[in-house]
């Protein structure tokens, strides 16, 4: 990974944060299954929330720069079945959906296809704006049953509106987060709705973004995110069958 002349962090360490922070996350999961309160825990899943506003952000940012948007969702969706798989066995979740819950049905990737798509709804200058929410509310409905659910769609919509205005691009991600945040806690668990609003460490971390891709223009780091998102989730899912057997670990196994 090379050094750009800009200082900062590149898209490139971005994203190798996001992985770092996604992977240790996972692993507190089928490590200590459950909404666990040890402090080691929770530490780490504090942590682990960076990930999402990371990919969020550069969903909007692929969005931008990429020269085929129908290559773009294509392969997020190829990768976001792909996941499906990887991410029940991780987590000990049935791979057919609905069948305990409709919260954490599949992974992130889901909702990061349906983002891409969302984003791409709402710059559409063909549709009207009435075509365009109903577009989006179907889209939420679909991507609900995901990991972050609809807040990762339309975190990636108000992201990719904003484009070049920081403040109100955080400032919509987080009324978001706090939505999802109090969901989490009504109805799930308090202390884990908490440490959704944990999301706001990655902020400091996207304001240091410099605008480069880092090494051979990032391509390197998108491939790898996307083979090292499905293994990873194997191999948690492994260590999930070693340490407690063919059991669920968080909500919706």
């Amino acid at each position: 990974m090379e050094i750009t002349a800009k200082k900062g962090l590149n898209a490139s360490w971005l994203k190798l944060i996001a992985i770092i922070a996604m992977t240790i996350d996972h692993l507190a999961w089928v490590i200590w299954p459950g909404y666990e309160r040890a402090v080691p825990a929770v530490i780490v899943h504090c942590i682990g929330r960076i990930t999402a506003p990371i990919m969020w952000y550069f969903i909007a940012e692929g969005y931008r720069h990429t020269r085929s948007v129908k290559r773009y969702a294509v392969r997020l969706f190829v990768f976001a079945v792909i996941s499906h798989f990887a991410y029940t066995f991780a987590f000990g979740i049935p791979a057919v959906p609905f069948k305990e819950t409709a919260f954490n049905q599949t992974s992130v990737m889901w909702a990061l296809f349906w983002g891409l798509i969302a984003l791409h709804i709402s710059g559409n200058e063909k549709l009207k704006d009435w075509q365009k929410i109903c577009l989006i509310i179907i889209i939420c409905a679909v991507s609900f049953s995901a990991d972050w659910s609809c807040i990762a769609v339309m975190a990636i919509v108000y992201i990719g509106e904003y484009h070049g205005d920081f403040e109100k691009q955080m400032r919509s991600m987080m009324i978001f987060v706090v939505m999802y945040a109090a969901v989490y806690a009504l109805f799930i668990d308090w202390m884990y709705g908490l440490i959704q609003l944990c999301v706001a460490f990655a902020i400091p971390l996207l304001r240091a973004y410099n605008g480069q891709r880092g090494g051979t223009g990032g391509r390197g780091m998108k491939w790898l995110f996307y083979v090292y998102y499905p293994l990873h989730l194997v191999i948690c899912g492994i260590i999930r069958l070693m340490l407690h057997g063919n059991v669920g670990v968080m909500i919706g196994g």
